[in-house]
């Protein structure tokens, strides 16, 4: 998952991924700020599940190595994070190639779009996400691995949820407008477009993990087939596996599952953070610890913030 290793083993590359490695590191270091952003997403959507998108390597490893449910939502939530940063360092002025999106062909904002806004004259204008460039750069780097076995169900999986990744940021950016006038009057208003903040993508890619489809191969080698009766083919931003996964309850390096064995859970929550869920019907057991924490902070000019450390007894209830 670090492009910055992928990068290290030139032998190995080829088409894209080589290119930018070679013509554009400034590009790939905001590749490996993506697959950071992605796998740190994860960590948070999965932080109560049995699986929780753990990054020790040799476990982390395993999961990319299968074509199950986790698995597509690793590949779309990094493709998605690769797309963001590079996106993001366009508009902070962090790469030469890119800068603010060029809106001079684009339909005026919606007049809706502010209080008062109707009939108010307006124009592109600030700093707008060139989404599309963040899109292409992380289809060039993201994509170059699978595309050498384009006719390999496993490789048309990983570039449908790709896919899913980019989408869920390209597809749901945001107008925001300010206004410019007199004694806070709208006689003019500047209008830009920005990417959804990162963890709505996360939150829209864990919804379609959660109704993520089952998949198999077409004879013809190239289609992808939904499982199941009378069941509509998947569209773009829906993510597809071929596999079953397995209950991650206990650890299994074969399977990349740690288990749940230690695991914190909630002993009154009935979703899948709860102990009967999380820790797999083994039971739990409750247990006291002390933790320190920052009290009774006080701000001293200028500038320095100064904190007490006071001790915090907690109740937790862990997995046996």
């Amino acid at each position: 998952m670090d492009p910055n290793s992928i990068c290290r083993k030139t032998k190995r590359l080829a088409g894209k991924q080589a290119e930018l490695c070679q013509l554009e590191p400034e590009i790939v270091q905001e590749v490996a700020k993506g697959t950071k952003l992605g796998v740190r997403e994860c960590q948070y959507q999965f932080r109560f599940r049995r699986w929780n998108c753990t990054s020790h390597s040799k476990y982390f490893g395993k999961i990319l190595q299968q074509d199950i449910r986790e698995t597509a939502f690793v590949y779309a939530i990094t493709a998605a994070g690769v797309s963001h940063a590079i996106t993001q360092a366009c508009s902070m002025g962090e790469l030469l190639q890119c800068g603010c999106e060029l809106t001079r062909s684009r339909a005026p904002p919606s007049p809706t779009a502010g209080p008062g806004a109707e009939g108010t004259a307006w124009e592109w204008g600030g700093c707008g996400d060139d989404v599309q460039f963040g899109y292409e750069k992380s289809q060039q780097f993201m994509d170059a691995k699978s595309k050498k076995g384009k006719n390999d169900i496993r490789a048309l999986i990983d570039l449908h949820n790709n896919e899913a990744g980019r989408l869920a940021v390209r597809s749901y950016m945001r107008t925001e407008c300010k206004c410019h006038g007199l004694s806070g009057s709208c006689t003019l208003r500047t209008c830009w477009r920005k990417m959804p903040h990162f963890r709505e993508v996360g939150d829209r890619l864990l919804e379609r993990f959660n109704g993520a489809f089952k998949v198999m191969g077409g004879n013809d080698g190239k289609t992808l087939i939904p499982v199941g009766d009378n069941i509509k083919p998947p569209d773009k931003q829906d993510l597809i596996y071929s596999a079953d996964s397995p209950d991650f309850c206990s650890a299994n390096r074969k399977t990349g599952s740690l288990g749940t064995r230690g695991r914190v859970c909630n002993s009154t929550a009935m979703d899948t953070s709860g102990c009967d869920l999380l820790c797999c019907g083994r039971g739990h057991r409750d247990e006291t610890v002390v933790l320190e924490e920052n009290c009774l902070c006080r701000f001293h000019w200028c500038c320095v913030v100064q904190c007490r450390k006071c001790s915090v007894r907690q109740e937790l209830s862990l997995c046996v």
